[in-house]
């Protein structure tokens, strides 16, 4: 043993390496055992490693905030925006048996429902610090509440309005980039994350939002023309409220001001959401009888139905209003229930000429979302409409929607040009008549080969019908398409899972973002570095989804830009 040890050590293990030596304490097993060996100190949690490769897919709405992992079906959580969330730390009165919140204070102060709102779009009389800090606390809510992750540096992936105010968006990434500090921030389109989470390349995505409602087209996943309008879901909840104050007794404090508000937010957004539905259209396939046919009616005792008294309340409910004076309940029937989705939406009883661009009823909104669009790109957009939004979920009001549009379509058919002597024209047989032959005079005078008059000629019949050859190329860029005929040309709606499963799997693709911004660039710049749009080189720079663009960050010498958000 003296020898091996004075001479060099075997390069394999021996057994007395293994092997205790005799002696060592009778505590000691004789057996082998695992030799201790030192960690590593820049070894640390298995999550550590996983941070780099999550990417979070965070949807930013006007009134909540949705969060999950990338390649996610379904969002993990959501948090709503609200006064709970401006309490200062230790404020626990909410809890307490006593307390009542004091909505008619803020209501007074011009605050009546702006504290359920992150942003505004007129943003000049909004405190950009405050909507960095709400979206701050949002995401530690989200983060430690739904996620279960610590607040370690993620890729980050934000859904957003493509009508988002330059300067609310430099708020919400000032704060994220300096309190959070991931290293990328790729921002996607709602619109164009809904049409991926429907399974189509166009659309026409009608935004029933909570500030406006918004109709984009989107074409081979690119934005091409959007149309707004101011009826969303606060005017919907400003005439639930309308509707709740007449039915209320008047105060004397009420006579003084007319637009003092009588019930909170709160239950005025709950029955909008709840109760308030929509009428079908007149017009309706499904509200009309045929003219061959009589409706069905059931036979019945009418002196039971004179008797019962609940047979005078069947069309009529009982709404309870804590919010009042003093509680109490309201009668309200259904045909009450559906007027302020009727002012809101459509105001039938006005003309459409008496409306401005900004306050359009959606039907004629959509309408002319699809009148400005060329041929090709409408036959496409028209068959594949989708409704999303909070407005949506109104029972009745998508088919109403469609109903109208489909009905104006036929009335108007897509002729630009409306008036009383557009009327004269169509009604009148001989300008018709007038039109169509001027219309069909053929200006090179060329007779159509299919006329009566062609020559025949056996060698040029049989060059005619000949079929020709499959090149051998084409056959080979056809054989991996989808040679099924696509549905065109027919008004037809369809569902989508959200923007927010669209955004996960257009990340979990790993598509090209055109708007990446990286932490270092922005806080050195901010967004005054990003380069304008007409600046871009687009052969570079393709705008449209591309493979393997969305994992990696913009250098700091490249040329970036906001995309659509740095165009508004």
């Amino acid at each position: 043993m003296s020898a091996v040890a004075g001479s060099t050590p075997l390069p394999h293990r021996t057994v007395a390496n293994i092997r205790s030596p005799p002696g060592a304490g009778h505590h000691h097993q004789s057996g082998p055992s695992t030799p201790i060996r030192p960690i590593p100190s820049n070894f640390g949690s298995p999550s550590s490693l996983r941070a780099d490769e999550e990417i979070l897919i965070i949807e930013i709405g006007t009134r909540k905030l949705q969060v999950g992992f990338s390649g996610d079906a379904a969002p993990r959580g959501c948090v709503w925006f609200g006064p709970h969330q401006q309490r200062r730390v230790g404020d626990f009165r909410d809890w307490q048996t006593d307390y009542r919140h004091d909505w008619s204070s803020a209501a007074a102060g011009g605050l009546w429902g702006s504290h359920h709102e992150l942003w505004q779009y007129d943003v000049r009389g909004v405190d950009l610090g405050l909507v960095g800090d709400k979206i701050e606390r949002a995401l530690r809510e989200a983060f430690t509440k739904y996620l279960l992750i610590d607040s370690r540096p993620r890729r980050l992936v934000w859904v957003l309005p493509s009508s988002l105010p330059i300067p609310v968006l430099s708020a919400a990434l000032d704060s994220v980039f300096s309190r959070f500090q991931p290293p990328t921030i790729s921002l996607l389109s709602s619109s164009l994350a809904l049409v991926v989470g429907a399974g189509v390349r166009s659309a026409l995505v009608v935004d029933l939002g909570w500030s406006e409602t918004v109709v984009t087209s989107v074409y081979e996943y690119r934005e091409l023309e959007s149309k707004r309008s101011i009826r969303g879901g606060r005017m919907l909840v400003e005439h639930t409220h309308k509707l709740l104050a007449k039915k209320l007794p008047e105060t004397p404090e009420q006579t003084d001001s007319k637009d003092q508000y009588v019930v909170s937010f709160e239950e005025c957004s709950d029955i909008a959401t709840r109760l308030v539905w929509c009428k079908p259209h007149p017009r309706s396939a499904s509200g009309q009888l045929s003219s061959d046919s009589l409706a069905t009616v059931q036979e019945h005792d009418e002196s039971e139905l004179e008797a019962s008294p609940t047979s005078r309340r069947t069309g009529s409910l009982t709404v309870p209003l804590r919010s009042w004076l003093s509680p109490t309940s309201l009668e309200l029937s259904f045909g009450e229930l559906a007027e302020p989705c009727e002012d809101t939406f459509f105001d039938s009883q006005y003309s459409p000429t008496s409306f401005d661009d900004h306050e359009l009823p959606l039907p004629l909104l959509v309408y002319r979302g699809l009148l400005q669009l060329p041929v090709d790109v409408r036959a496409l957009c028209m068959s594949r409409i989708i409704f999303t939004g909070g407005c949506s979920n109104v029972l009745g009001l998508r088919g109403r929607i469609f109903d109208e549009v489909s009905h104006l379509i036929q009335e108007r058919g897509w002729d630009p040009v409306q008036g009383k002597r557009v009327g004269q024209l169509r009604s009148n047989p001989k300008l018709r008549r007038r039109g169509a032959r001027q219309a069909g005079d053929d200006p090179t005078g060329v007779t159509s080969p299919s006329g009566e008059g062609e020559e025949q000629d056996g060698v040029w019949h049989d060059a005619a019908n000949m079929v020709p050859e499959m090149d051998l190329i084409d056959e080979q860029l056809q054989r991996g398409t989808d040679r099924r005929p696509r549905v065109q040309g027919t008004l037809r709606a369809v569902e989508s899972l959200g923007a927010w499963s669209g955004a996960s799997l257009v990340t979990h693709l790993k598509a090209q973002a055109i708007a990446t911004i990286d932490r270092d660039v922005w806080l050195q710049h901010g967004a005054a570095g990003s380069s304008k749009p007409s600046d871009v080189d687009h052969k570079t720079q393709r705008q449209s989804l591309g493979a393997g663009g969305l994992m990696r960050g913009s250098a700091a010498g490249s040329a970036w830009t906001l995309g659509v958000w740095g165009a508004n």
